[in-house]
């Protein structure tokens, strides 16, 4: 792969054909988990704007190895209590990695790193989530 740079642009990144690759890959994510349909612009309802993130992945010594595009709400445009009543972000507290380091290292236990593509819920939302649109440039 060449050295790609990374578009803050959807112009940019739909004329190169390994973003859009890559932007193809994210959105065959939400297809594969079904996370998404397809519906009619509601009017009663707020419709999220949505917006694309393009990053470089390289390796260790700088060369870029993929493209990695994804697809973010723009949370300016959500109103508390109207779209959304609680968040929740997926984060691992800084002492948990430590104690699971310092585990690994006592009992001589291999640890390895992975790049996660995609994380979704692994349970089904019985409730209307939110409305947005469709990704530019599909």
């Amino acid at each position: 792969m060449d050295h790609i740079i990374e578009t803050k642009k959807i112009d940019e990144a739909l004329r190169d054909v390994d973003w859009v690759n890559a932007m193809h890959e994210e959105f065959n994510n939400f297809k594969r988990n079904q996370v998404r349909e397809l519906v009619e612009r509601p009017s009663d309802h707020n419709v999220i704007g949505t917006r694309w993130v393009f990053h470089n992945k390289q390796d260790q010594a700088g060369i870029v190895v993929r493209n990695k595009a994804r697809l973010v709400a723009q949370g300016y445009t959500q109103v508390e209590g109207f779209d959304f009543g609680e968040t929740y972000a997926l984060v691992a507290r800084l002492e948990a990695i430590r104690i699971l380091l310092a585990y690994a290292c006592a009992c001589n236990i291999k640890v390895y790193q992975m790049d996660v593509k995609s994380a979704f819920l692994n349970e089904y939302i019985n409730e209307e989530v939110s409305y947005v649109e469709q990704p530019p440039g599909f």
